[in-house]
């Protein structure tokens, strides 16, 4: 992939397989140049969002809150209350405040679905074309077993592993026994429904 820098393999008392560090290293640096594709607007939303999620957007607010109940409420000594009970700012900053939070959540919530979608995309490609390869494999390697006389599995069954599958038929087949009253969930009598 372009782009994608290579780092040196690891050292040969590691674990895992130089294959294994080649993926980890590359979904790292896909990861670096998503992060790097991101605008201001996103990076904006994703931070809001990262502060809202965490403690201490709960301190800060419960700082704020109390804060303003209590120098609103006459509690605190010499200072005027600019907002009395039944607080009518406060609630509408509040509002304000939750309309704001919620919109940069689902900015950030969007962005995160399209990865999950690319994501998603890239583990279908990835598993028909495993299947593709093994339909092959399984082809040769019961084109090697008829050369050797090796055992081969009974006749039905072995034609039945090479054949590829075709996703669309796949999916109309979902949708077909989806479509069947016995696929549904039954109701229960004396449930409400």
């Amino acid at each position: 992939m372009s782009g994608i820098n290579p780092q040196p393999p690891p050292p040969p008392e590691s674990e895992m397989s130089s294959v294994v560090h080649r993926n980890i290293r590359t979904l790292v640096a896909l990861r670096q140049r998503e992060e790097q594709k991101r605008t201001i607007s996103d990076r904006i939303a994703v931070s809001v969002t990262r502060f809202a999620g965490s403690m201490w957007c709960v301190y800060f607010h419960a700082l704020w809150f109390g804060g303003w109940l209590a120098w609103n409420s006459g509690l605190v000594p010499g200072v005027k209350p600019f907002d009395p009970f039944p607080f009518s700012m406060l609630a509408m900053i509040a509002a304000v405040e939750a309309i704001f939070l919620s919109t940069f959540i689902l900015i950030s919530q969007n962005r995160i679905q399209r990865q999950a979608d690319r994501r998603a995309e890239l583990d279908l490609q990835i598993s028909l074309l495993t299947e593709h390869e093994l339909t092959r494999a399984v082809t040769l390697l019961d084109s090697v077993a008829q050369k050797v006389g090796a055992t081969r599995p009974p006749a039905e069954e072995l034609e039945e592993i090479k054949k590829d599958i075709a996703p669309e038929r796949v999916i109309e087949e979902m949708e077909r026994v989806e479509g069947q009253p016995s696929a549904r969930p039954q109701s229960h009598k004396g449930d409400g429904s």
